[in-house]
C-alpha cells in the first residue's frame, strides 16, 4: 500500500502556521511506508509506542530519521533506546527519569524527554498528577540528572466524543505548562514542547498551544 503522500502534505500545511511538528505514528506499519514518506515528502520525525519494534526501524532506515518514543517505557528498556532516540514523550516517573539519565550518560549523551501528565477520565493512562509533576521540576531532582533535559509535557485526552471534554483536558494541561514554565530554573529544564493531540483530536490540540502532533492512523491506516 503507498504512502498517502496527499494527506501527509495536508497535515503538514495544517500544522505550518501553529509551528507545530508532525510526528508520523508508524507502529506495526512496514518499513515501506516510512520510507516513502522520508523519501516523498521529507518526513522526518516518526513516533513508535515499543522499544523492539522502534530498535529495529532505527537499524534498518535512514539514519537521520528523528525517533520519537511515544508509548508506555519500563525502566529495563530505556538501555536498547538510549544511543540514540531523539525524545521520549512518555516519561512518568521519577525512577524513568533516573534510569534514562543513568543510560544517556553510559552513551555520552543528553536525552531530550517530556513528562507525561494525566489529564484523562481514565484510571488506566499513564503519568504524573500535575501536583507530582511540579513537585518533581520545582525540586532539585532534575538539575541534578544532568543527562537529561526536559523540554516540555505530553498529555492523552479521554478517548470520547464530547469535543468540549478534551479542549478543556488541553486547556489544562497548556494553562499548567504556561503557569509553570517560567517559575524554573534549571539549564536542563525548558517546558517549551507540548506533545498533544493525535487524528481524532489534532486540531483541538492546535487550538490548545499543541507543538508535537501524533499522528498514526489519518496517515497509515489502522493498525494491522
Amino acid at each position: 500500500m503507498p504512502a498517502n503522500n496527499l494527506t501527509i502534505r495536508q497535515y503538514l500545511s495544517e500544522l505550518t502556521p501553529y509551528k507545530a511538528t508532525l510526528i508520523a505514528v508508524s507502529k506495526t506499519k512496514p518499513d515501506a511506508l516510512i520510507q516513502a514518506f522520508y523519501d516523498q515528502v521529507g518526513q522526518r520525525d516518526f513516533g513508535e509506542n515499543k522499544v523492539q519494534e522502534l530498535v529495529g526501524k532505527y537499524e534498518r532506515l535512514p539514519k537521520d530519521i528523528r525517533w520519537h518514543m511515544i508509548g508506555h517505557l519500563q525502566t529495563n528498556k530505556v538501555k536498547y533506546l538510549a544511543p540514540f532516540v531523539h525524545l521520549i514523550h512518555s516519561v512518568d516517573s521519577e525512577k524513568l527519569l533516573r534510569e534514562i539519565n543513568k543510560e544517556a550518560r553510559k552513551n555520552n549523551r543528553t536525552i531530550k524527554v517530556l513528562l507525561q501528565v494525566h489529564i484523562a477520565q481514565e484510571t488506566e493512562k499513564f503519568g504524573f498528577s500535575m501536583e507530582e509533576a511540579q513537585r518533581l521540576l520545582e525540586g532539585n531532582t532534575v538539575q541534578e540528572l544532568v543527562h537529561v533535559n526536559v523540554v516540555g509535557l505530553m498529555g492523552m485526552a479521554t478517548n470520547t466524543t464530547d469535543e468540549q471534554q478534551i479542549h478543556h483536558e488541553f486547556a489544562q494541561l497548556k494553562a499548567f505548562q504556561d503557569t509553570l514554565g517560567p517559575r524554573l530554573k534549571g539549564p536542563n529544564i525548558h517546558l517549551d514542547a507540548l506533545s498533544i493531540g493525535m487524528s481524532g483530536d489534532y486540531r483541538i490540540a492546535l487550538q490548545n498551544g499543541g507543538t508535537l502532533i501524533r499522528i498514526g492512523t489519518a496517515l497509515f491506516g489502522s493498525r494491522d
